[in-house]
């Protein structure tokens, strides 16, 4: 029996045999096309229809987060930048399966550089160009393994369109040599509700058939264990299963203090499943989706429409609405000029609403518009705030166009830093964790060659949070947290802690997170949060409170 560790998502813990992710394809040969040029790219056009109807397919088969990226990938198969590259490549010489490997590996290369939002399209990319190599030679796309038995899926990672079609009735947790907290994978696992550790030493090694422990909630692996690892695991499985049918209540403390725990949505059709699973209210709105592929921004009307309906789901609750947060990593033909060297630090968020205000005016009169319309509290934020400035501008401009909550988000050190006057000059601030992380440890959080350094444990990261919690508790201001770090359980009464009076987070993670803060007292919480701050780096920070807990509770 050995044990390997990696960074666990979720609190569950499941047990089972390896089943491991089929090799790609191998690389096309570097070799001279022979025949005919018109031809070969007849077949490559026949192979590119093929498999964007096949992701068409499955996309409509499939639903929210699934739909999308698939929908996204059956789209990137039919691109007419990259059929005429790979055109371009045939007629040079290339074989049809040499000039889709090289067009798409410069275009995902292209993505890569440019960092945030189109970096996480360069899987898919990767992804589409095997399937299309397959379809020219006449072989299965590589894709999940067949079994009839429940296994535990190992891979050094996985595209997304292979994670969205994962059957959680057969797939029991995943093992995965890459990836961060933050990470594709990671992210679409605690939507599935699925146990993973990722970024494992050692997970390349894993033999089929091998059984494992998975226990996320720690991040470590038991491989080869015995009969009393095996009772333990048992048993502590159908624990954690008996405290997802606990019934539904808010979010709380062991000591009865309320802590409201909200849902992160990125569009109305996300409101169902979030009330079912029971969310508070929305802790974070993206309104990304009204605005990204257009060639013009949406009128009033049409934001107020779509608005209205997120804010009537939640009758009474609070509903927090991020401004919208698009830059050159997201760009937008309305909203932004040329190519920037560095997107991630670039004309983005509130920067570039300032900068083309009548867009931010027309998006804060909808927001005002429809909760006139309904009954819920509406709050509104804006994105990658600065310091004390910026959110004066942002505050005065909301409320001057009828806003009535108006606050900013902290994902930036410099506002972190600037806490104490920014809370004063605001109603709210919200965390997002994500670009926090990113901008303290200076490590672009779609870039898997940083991804170690992209982890919300870090006590860099943390003290940033304590300042950001002190503030709001001196000044009497509400301190949301709506990155990914508040869907991990620990982490989160970590937040808590730290002055966190909200957590938002994706909605099937609310259970999870809910029973575990219902261990602590406040007092606790905040025991904890010290003890993790006095860490070097997040791994023992991560190992300090799994030791606090052991000896505490």
């Amino acid at each position: 029996m050995k044990e390997l560790c990696g960074i666990g998502v979720g609190r569950t813990m499941a047990l089972g045999p390896v089943l491991r992710m089929p090799a790609a394809l191998s690389e096309p040969e570097l070799a001279l096309r022979t025949t005919d040029a018109r031809a070969e790219q007849r077949l490559v056009g026949s192979a590119l229809a093929t498999v964007s109807a096949d992701l068409l397919q499955r996309g409509e088969a499939a639903s929210g987060v699934a739909q999308d990226v698939l929908e996204a990938q059956s789209m990137m198969a039919q691109d007419p930048a990259l059929v005429d590259e790979v055109n371009a490549r045939i007629d040079a010489g290339s074989t049809g399966e040499r000039a889709v490997f090289e067009a798409f590996t410069e275009f995902a290369a292209r993505l890569t550089e440019l960092g945030g939002y189109l970096a996480e399209r360069a899987a898919d990319l990767h992804d589409v160009a095997q399937r299309i190599i397959a379809v020219l030679r006449g072989v299965p796309a590589p894709g999940l393994p067949k079994s009839q038995t429940p296994y535990i899926l190992v891979a050094r990672d996985l595209a997304p369109a292979d994670t969205v079609l994962l059957d959680p009735l057969l797939v029991l947790a995943l093992v995965t040599s890459d990836g961060g907290p933050t990470s594709h994978t990671a992210i679409l696992a605690r939507s599935l509700s699925l146990p993973a550790v990722v970024g494992v030493d050692g997970a390349d090694e894993l033999l089929e058939g091998t059984t494992i422990i998975v226990d996320a909630a720690t991040g470590r692996i038991t491989v080869g264990p015995g009969s009393v690892e095996l009772a333990a695991a048992e048993a502590r499985i159908g624990a954690l299963a008996a405290e997802q049918h606990i019934e539904l209540a808010p979010g709380a403390l062991r000591d009865g203090e309320l802590l409201p725990l909200l849902a992160n949505l990125g569009s109305s059709a996300d409101c169902a499943q979030a009330v079912r699973l029971g969310a508070e209210g929305v802790g974070l709105f993206r309104t990304e989706f009204l605005f990204l592929d257009s060639q013009t921004a949406p009128t009033v009307a049409e934001q107020q429409a779509h608005y209205t309906s997120v804010l009537a789901a939640f009758p009474g609750q609070k509903v927090v609405v991020r401004c919208l947060d698009a830059g050159a990593d997201k760009p937008l033909k309305f909203l932004h000029g040329g190519r920037e060297e560095n997107p991630a630090l670039g004309l983005r968020g509130l920067r570039a609403l300032r900068a083309n205000e009548e867009v931010l005016r027309d998006q804060l009169t909808a927001l005002a518009g429809a909760e006139r319309a309904t009954s819920a509290e509406l709050w509104v934020m804006a994105p990658m705030v600065t310091d004390l400035a910026e959110t004066r501008y942002f505050v005065e401009l909301a409320r001057k166009l009828g806003v009535r909550v108006a606050g900013v988000m902290a994902e930036i050190p410099s506002l972190a830093l600037m806490a104490d006057q920014v809370v004063l000059a605001c109603d709210f601030v919200s965390i997002g964790t994500n670009d926090l992380t990113q901008y303290t440890m200076a490590a672009d959080r779609m870039l898997g060659s940083v991804a170690s350094y992209q982890d919300p444990w870090h006590p860099a990261v943390l003290r940033l949070v304590k300042l950001i919690g002190d503030a709001g508790t001196g000044a009497g201001r509400p301190i949301g947290v709506c990155g990914e770090a508040a869907s991990d359980p620990l982490l989160s009464v970590v937040l808590v802690g730290l002055g966190a009076t909200s957590l938002s987070m994706t909605a099937a993670a609310l259970a999870d997170v809910r029973a575990e803060l219902l261990r602590y007292t406040r007092v606790e919480a905040a025991q904890l949060a010290a003890r993790v701050l006095g860490a070097s780096s997040a791994a023992e920070a991560r190992a300090l409170a799994r030791d606090f807990v052991a000896n505490s509770l």
